[in-house]
């Protein structure tokens, strides 16, 4: 399976814009079953006209090699947002997101669309005192799995 990485911001306010589908202690994780929004250079064609030179001749017109703009792969398209206010420290927001992109490529079976993993609170500085410690790399990596594994779980049905 591709996954792939979410950059843009309308991406990510239309993922974040639907009810997360799960949440831990610390992440919240919202799913959006849709492709990220082609991106500026797939609208961007070569000109057909024939260019106007400063010396007078005219140059041939470029011709586009593909004339539909490509079709973007069906996969999985991971977002992270990690805020400053919940990780002060840029090793500890840089360990988390090696840490929800190691849980994506370690989970099978996910449905294809856009997905943002969003941290919600802190962690804990009295249990995790090191920015970049084992522990917390260990405790995020246990949470992130169980996370993943919650939204894969079948819905139950409310009246059941």
């Amino acid at each position: 399976m591709i996954i792939g990485k979410l950059q843009r911001p309308a991406d990510f306010e239309r993922v974040l814009g639907r009810q997360s589908r799960a949440r831990s202690a610390h992440f919240a994780l919202h799913h959006l079953p849709a492709d990220p929004a082609p991106s500026a250079w797939h609208a961007a064609r070569l000109s057909t006209a024939p260019a106007e030179l400063s010396t007078g001749e005219s140059q041939p017109a470029h011709n586009s090699v593909e004339h539909d703009p490509p079709t973007v792969p069906q996969g999985c398209w991971v977002g992270m947002v990690v805020p400053k206010r919940h990780a002060r420290r840029s090793v500890t927001r840089q360990l988390l997101k090696r840490q929800i992109r190691a849980a994506f490529a370690a989970a099978t079976g996910m449905p294809p669309g856009m997905w943002v993993v969003r941290l919600r609170s802190p962690f804990d500085r009295q249990k995790f005192p090191s920015a970049a410690s084992d522990a917390l790399r260990q405790a995020a990596r246990a949470e992130l799995a169980q996370l993943l594994d919650k939204a894969m779980a079948p819905k139950r049905d409310a009246k059941a």
